[in-house]
């Protein structure tokens, strides 16, 4: 197993360059505006206390235009290929792969084998996006449906490999899709200093450097990925996640001291309704690596995104603008900004994780 460091996260990127995108990382000055404006009090808000007054200048790393239109394909190329150098090829090719998604990872992995010629296996959950079912079979994996929640699914890919043999690639609690998802962050750091050194009012510094990096949360491989390769530099990185029917189980975790294992919503996020991995809490729960974790209503996730769709004109789905309504509206969040980042404010990297929705699916979220 590879160590989660930096520089495996920097040799992963070597081997995979070749299979994915190097997706863009746009500015946006409205959102940097709206965001640093101070909120309406809410409801839950004591009412004499002021609203947060925040700086924010976002740096968008936009994985919606990576290839299955989601991060996904990094980890799952990386763990592929890392796969057959371990056990070979033709004994990668006789079993085949197999693994369980909502529909993002599914797609990643079916696209993975389909580029190496080696058989797969997914299992979906039957109330999956259409858009992200399609995607998958597009790619000639064999598709097997299940409940909604890990336990089944697992139950499922039990079935399959004790049928079939296949070895499983799980879609984040594994160290080869941790350091896969964690080119995110290399990208991310790259392009952020290209961009400055060729227009420098884009930074709220004289010395550009990210002060953060924020990026949803389901099972926790992009974030402990991203967390990973920053470890051993200034950007703080912190996650974000759905509070719906206590889709925050990785913010309830931090909360409690202890990784909660289980977690049954049906958030709009559909992305993040899993619990974060072990492996990836090991790396999540260090305080030296992830700042913490901030949460968001469904409500604000549908505005983020309306923001997004409108100001940007970049076609997201829920679960890519979490970490942009935690910037937006979550007061906890935006209080540390105004405290860490005083007049000059933060320069924040925001990873906008996919893009796999359909029109009937954004229809009916603003009807």
């Amino acid at each position: 197993m590879n160590k989660l460091s930096p520089s495996s996260i920097t040799q992963a990127h070597t081997l995979i360059k070749p299979h994915i995108h190097r997706t863009p990382v746009l500015t946006n000055q409205t959102l940097n505006r709206l965001a640093s404006t101070p909120q309406p009090a809410s409801a839950d808000q004591e009412p004499e206390v002021e609203p947060a007054h925040p700086r924010f200048r976002f740096f968008f790393k936009c994985e919606n235009l990576q290839r299955i239109g989601a991060f996904k394909a990094r980890g799952a190329f990386h763990a592929l290929l890392r796969l057959i150098e371990e056990r070979g090829e033709d004994e990668v090719r006789k079993r085949g792969v197999v693994t369980h998604s909502s529909g993002n990872h599914a797609q990643a992995l079916a696209l993975a084998a389909h580029t190496l010629n080696i058989p797969a296996y997914i299992v979906m959950p039957s109330i999956s996006t259409v858009s992200k079912i399609e995607g998958t079979r597009a790619y000639g994996a064999k598709i097997l449906f299940s409940g909604s929640t890990s336990t089944e699914r697992e139950a499922v890919v039990a079935d399959v490999q004790n049928e079939t043999g296949a070895i499983l690639i799980p879609p984040y609690d594994d160290a080869n899709i941790i350091l896969g998802q964690g080119t995110t962050g290399l990208e991310l750091e790259e392009q952020y200093i290209e961009l400055v050194r060729q227009e420098p009012g884009l930074s709220a510094h004289a010395s550009p450097s990210l002060d953060a990096v924020i990026t949803p949360v389901g099972g926790g491989g992009l974030n402990s990925g991203v967390a990973t390769f920053f470890s051993d530099k200034r950007t703080t990185v912190f996650g974000a996640e759905p509070s719906y029917q206590g889709a925050d189980d990785c913010r309830r975790g931090l909360e409690r001291g202890e990784r909660v294992e289980a977690v049954k919503s049906l958030t709009v996020a559909d992305g993040l309704r899993t619990p974060v991995g072990v492996l990836n809490w090991g790396v999540i729960s260090d305080k030296s690596k992830v700042g913490g974790v901030f949460a968001v209503t469904e409500e604000q996730i549908a505005a983020a995104m309306r923001l997004v769709l409108e100001r940007m004109k970049v076609v997201v789905e829920p679960s890519a603008v979490v970490g942009l309504a935690v910037c937006l509206f979550n007061e906890e969040f935006r209080r540390l900004v105004e405290r860490e980042g005083g007049e000059e404010g933060w320069d924040v990297g925001i990873v906008f994780s996919g893009g796999n929705t359909t029109v009937e699916a954004i229809g009916k979220l603003f009807s």
